[in-house]
Protein backbone atom coordinates (compact mmCIF):
# COMPACT_ATOMS: atom_id res chain seq x y z
CA UNK A 1 0.00 0.00 0.00
CA UNK A 2 1.47 3.35 -1.08
CA UNK A 3 1.41 6.48 1.06
CA UNK A 4 -0.65 9.14 -0.78
CA UNK A 5 -0.10 11.90 1.80
CA UNK A 6 1.63 15.02 0.42
CA UNK A 7 5.30 15.57 1.04
CA UNK A 8 6.18 17.92 3.91
CA UNK A 9 6.44 21.59 3.02
CA UNK A 10 10.04 22.36 2.08
CA UNK A 11 11.99 25.44 3.15
CA UNK A 12 11.94 26.60 -0.48
CA UNK A 13 8.15 26.40 -0.53
CA UNK A 14 7.87 28.50 2.62
CA UNK A 15 10.15 31.02 0.93
CA UNK A 16 8.04 31.08 -2.23
CA UNK A 17 4.85 31.70 -0.26
CA UNK A 18 6.61 34.42 1.77
CA UNK A 19 7.68 36.09 -1.49
CA UNK A 20 4.14 35.88 -2.82
CA UNK A 21 2.90 37.73 0.26
CA UNK A 22 4.97 40.75 -0.77
CA UNK A 23 2.42 41.36 -3.54
CA UNK A 24 -0.70 40.82 -1.43
CA UNK A 25 -3.08 43.73 -1.96
CA UNK A 26 -0.76 45.34 -4.50
CA UNK A 27 -3.50 45.91 -7.06
CA UNK A 28 -2.70 46.57 -10.71
CA UNK A 29 1.06 47.08 -10.56
CA UNK A 30 3.88 45.65 -12.59
CA UNK A 31 5.44 42.77 -10.66
CA UNK A 32 9.12 42.37 -11.51
CA UNK A 33 10.53 39.32 -9.72
CA UNK A 34 14.24 38.58 -10.20
CA UNK A 35 15.20 34.97 -9.56
CA UNK A 36 13.38 31.67 -9.42
CA UNK A 37 11.81 31.83 -5.95
CA UNK A 38 10.55 35.42 -6.42
CA UNK A 39 9.16 34.43 -9.84
CA UNK A 40 7.29 31.48 -8.36
CA UNK A 41 6.02 33.81 -5.64
CA UNK A 42 4.78 36.48 -8.05
CA UNK A 43 2.97 33.96 -10.25
CA UNK A 44 1.49 32.31 -7.16
CA UNK A 45 0.21 35.69 -5.94
CA UNK A 46 -1.42 36.39 -9.31
CA UNK A 47 -3.11 32.98 -9.38
CA UNK A 48 -4.50 33.34 -5.87
CA UNK A 49 -4.90 36.58 -3.90
CA UNK A 50 -3.55 39.30 -6.26
CA UNK A 51 -5.17 38.64 -9.66
CA UNK A 52 -4.64 42.21 -10.91
CA UNK A 53 -0.84 41.95 -10.98
CA UNK A 54 0.81 42.55 -14.32
CA UNK A 55 3.53 40.04 -15.17
CA UNK A 56 6.01 40.22 -18.04
CA UNK A 57 8.17 37.77 -19.93
CA UNK A 58 11.21 39.76 -18.81
CA UNK A 59 11.16 41.84 -21.98
CA UNK A 60 8.24 43.70 -23.58
CA UNK A 61 5.28 41.32 -23.37
CA UNK A 62 2.69 41.13 -20.61
CA UNK A 63 1.86 37.50 -19.92
CA UNK A 64 -1.16 35.75 -18.45
CA UNK A 65 -1.50 32.91 -15.96
CA UNK A 66 -0.37 30.36 -18.52
CA UNK A 67 2.70 32.39 -19.50
CA UNK A 68 1.30 33.27 -22.91
CA UNK A 69 1.53 36.88 -24.16
CA UNK A 70 -1.60 38.91 -23.55
CA UNK A 71 -0.34 42.44 -24.14
CA UNK A 72 2.57 44.63 -25.16
CA UNK A 73 4.42 46.95 -22.79
CA UNK A 74 6.44 49.53 -24.74
CA UNK A 75 9.65 50.64 -23.07
CA UNK A 76 8.39 54.21 -22.66
CA UNK A 77 5.34 52.89 -20.81
CA UNK A 78 7.51 50.63 -18.68
CA UNK A 79 9.63 53.64 -17.64
CA UNK A 80 6.50 55.62 -16.79
CA UNK A 81 5.41 52.81 -14.46
CA UNK A 82 8.88 52.55 -12.90
CA UNK A 83 9.15 56.26 -12.14
CA UNK A 84 5.53 56.65 -11.07
CA UNK A 85 5.33 54.10 -8.30
CA UNK A 86 3.36 51.54 -10.34
CA UNK A 87 5.93 48.77 -10.09
CA UNK A 88 7.02 46.39 -7.33
CA UNK A 89 10.35 44.71 -7.97
CA UNK A 90 11.89 41.93 -5.88
CA UNK A 91 15.65 41.99 -6.29
CA UNK A 92 18.61 40.18 -4.83
CA UNK A 93 21.13 41.67 -2.42
CA UNK A 94 24.80 40.81 -2.06
CA UNK A 95 24.78 43.03 1.04
CA UNK A 96 21.93 44.70 2.92
CA UNK A 97 22.00 46.74 6.12
CA UNK A 98 19.58 47.54 8.92
CA UNK A 99 17.92 50.40 6.98
CA UNK A 100 17.61 48.50 3.72
CA UNK A 101 20.59 49.94 1.84
CA UNK A 102 21.52 47.28 -0.71
CA UNK A 103 24.76 46.48 -2.52
CA UNK A 104 25.07 44.44 -5.71
CA UNK A 105 28.14 46.20 -7.12
CA UNK A 106 31.34 45.29 -5.29
CA UNK A 107 32.81 44.01 -2.03
CA UNK A 108 35.47 46.13 -0.33
CA UNK A 109 36.61 49.68 -1.05
CA UNK A 110 34.95 50.72 -4.32
CA UNK A 111 38.23 52.22 -5.58
CA UNK A 112 40.00 48.84 -5.18
CA UNK A 113 37.28 46.24 -4.54
CA UNK A 114 38.21 42.74 -3.51
CA UNK A 115 35.30 41.38 -5.51
CA UNK A 116 33.42 42.76 -8.50
CA UNK A 117 29.70 41.96 -8.65
CA UNK A 118 26.84 42.93 -11.01
CA UNK A 119 27.26 46.68 -10.84
CA UNK A 120 24.77 49.30 -9.67
CA UNK A 121 22.42 48.68 -12.59
CA UNK A 122 18.91 50.08 -12.02
CA UNK A 123 18.86 49.74 -8.23
CA UNK A 124 18.86 53.49 -7.37
CA UNK A 125 15.94 54.25 -9.69
CA UNK A 126 14.06 51.16 -8.56
CA UNK A 127 14.33 51.95 -4.87
CA UNK A 128 13.57 55.66 -5.12
CA UNK A 129 10.69 55.39 -7.56
CA UNK A 130 8.75 52.20 -6.84
CA UNK A 131 8.16 49.56 -4.22
CA UNK A 132 11.03 47.14 -3.65
CA UNK A 133 11.49 43.87 -1.82
CA UNK A 134 14.58 41.69 -1.52
CA UNK A 135 15.23 37.96 -1.75
CA UNK A 136 18.32 36.43 -0.10
CA UNK A 137 18.67 32.66 -0.60
CA UNK A 138 21.54 32.30 1.90
CA UNK A 139 21.19 34.38 5.06
CA UNK A 140 24.57 35.19 6.62
CA UNK A 141 26.63 37.97 8.19
CA UNK A 142 28.32 38.43 4.82
CA UNK A 143 24.98 39.57 3.38
CA UNK A 144 23.22 41.16 6.38
CA UNK A 145 25.93 43.67 7.27
CA UNK A 146 26.31 46.67 9.57
CA UNK A 147 27.26 48.89 6.63
CA UNK A 148 27.17 48.06 2.92
CA UNK A 149 30.40 48.60 1.00
CA UNK A 150 28.55 50.52 -1.71
CA UNK A 151 24.97 51.80 -1.79
CA UNK A 152 23.11 50.62 -4.88
CA UNK A 153 19.56 50.25 -3.60
CA UNK A 154 18.66 53.19 -1.35
CA UNK A 155 17.59 52.53 2.24
CA UNK A 156 15.31 54.48 4.53
CA UNK A 157 18.13 56.51 6.10
CA UNK A 158 19.12 57.89 2.67
CA UNK A 159 15.83 58.15 0.77
CA UNK A 160 14.79 61.54 2.10
CA UNK A 161 11.31 62.50 0.94
CA UNK A 162 11.31 60.42 -2.26
CA UNK A 163 7.54 60.05 -2.80
CA UNK A 164 7.48 56.45 -4.03
CA UNK A 165 10.27 54.96 -1.90
CA UNK A 166 8.99 51.96 0.02
CA UNK A 167 10.82 48.80 1.05
CA UNK A 168 8.08 46.21 1.50
CA UNK A 169 9.88 43.15 2.81
CA UNK A 170 13.00 41.04 2.82
CA UNK A 171 12.70 37.28 2.50
CA UNK A 172 15.64 35.00 3.27
CA UNK A 173 16.00 31.27 3.73
CA UNK A 174 15.66 31.86 7.48
CA UNK A 175 12.75 34.25 7.78
CA UNK A 176 10.77 37.33 6.74
CA UNK A 177 11.64 40.93 7.59
CA UNK A 178 10.14 44.39 7.16
CA UNK A 179 10.91 47.98 8.15
CA UNK A 180 7.70 48.80 10.05
CA UNK A 181 9.50 50.39 13.00
CA UNK A 182 9.58 54.04 14.12
CA UNK A 183 13.06 54.59 12.68
CA UNK A 184 12.62 52.12 9.80
CA UNK A 185 15.20 49.65 11.07
CA UNK A 186 14.82 46.09 9.84
CA UNK A 187 12.43 43.99 11.91
CA UNK A 188 12.12 40.21 12.07
CA UNK A 189 8.50 39.42 11.18
CA UNK A 190 8.56 35.62 11.12
CA UNK A 191 10.94 32.67 11.13
CA UNK A 192 10.49 29.72 8.82
CA UNK A 193 9.51 26.48 10.60
CA UNK A 194 12.58 24.80 12.06
CA UNK A 195 14.44 28.12 12.47
CA UNK A 196 14.87 29.91 15.80
CA UNK A 197 15.15 33.62 16.47
CA UNK A 198 18.61 33.04 17.95
CA UNK A 199 19.73 31.41 14.68
CA UNK A 200 18.60 34.46 12.73
CA UNK A 201 20.35 36.84 15.13
CA UNK A 202 23.56 34.79 14.93
CA UNK A 203 23.51 35.00 11.12
CA UNK A 204 22.89 38.76 11.04
CA UNK A 205 25.63 41.39 11.27
CA UNK A 206 23.51 44.03 13.02
CA UNK A 207 20.97 44.15 15.84
CA UNK A 208 17.57 43.06 14.57
CA UNK A 209 14.36 44.53 15.91
CA UNK A 210 12.13 41.76 17.25
CA UNK A 211 8.89 41.66 19.18
CA UNK A 212 8.35 39.67 22.38
CA UNK A 213 7.22 36.73 20.24
CA UNK A 214 8.13 36.02 16.63
CA UNK A 215 5.65 33.76 14.82
CA UNK A 216 6.40 31.13 12.22
CA UNK A 217 6.01 31.96 8.55
CA UNK A 218 2.51 31.01 7.48
CA UNK A 219 1.77 27.58 6.06
CA UNK A 220 0.89 27.36 2.38
CA UNK A 221 -2.65 26.27 1.67
CA UNK A 222 -3.21 22.91 -0.07
CA UNK A 223 -4.08 24.77 -3.27
CA UNK A 224 -0.93 26.90 -3.07
CA UNK A 225 1.17 23.77 -2.61
CA UNK A 226 -0.50 22.15 -5.59
CA UNK A 227 0.15 25.19 -7.76
CA UNK A 228 3.80 25.40 -6.75
CA UNK A 229 4.47 21.69 -7.18
CA UNK A 230 2.36 20.91 -10.25
CA UNK A 231 2.02 24.16 -12.20
CA UNK A 232 4.62 26.78 -11.31
CA UNK A 233 7.70 24.64 -10.64
CA UNK A 234 6.95 21.00 -11.49
CA UNK A 235 10.69 20.26 -11.95
CA UNK A 236 11.41 21.19 -8.35
CA UNK A 237 14.09 23.75 -9.22
CA UNK A 238 13.13 25.75 -6.10
CA UNK A 239 14.94 23.26 -3.88
CA UNK A 240 18.20 23.96 -5.71
CA UNK A 241 17.98 27.69 -4.94
CA UNK A 242 17.43 27.19 -1.21
CA UNK A 243 20.29 25.04 0.02
CA UNK A 244 19.61 22.74 2.99
CA UNK A 245 21.25 23.72 6.29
Amino acid sequence: MTDSSPAPVSRAEYCAVACAEAWRGAGEVLASPMGLIPSVGARLAKRTFSPDLLLTDGEAMLVGLDGRPEGWLPYRRHLAMVTGGRRHVMMGASQIDAYGNQNISCVGDWERPSRQLLGVRGAPVNTLNNRVSYWVPRHSKRVFVERVDMVCGVGYDRAGDAPFHRLVRVVSDLGVFDFATPDHRMRLVSVHPGVTVDEVRAATGFALVTGPEVPSTREPTPEELRLVREVLDPRGLRDREVAPR
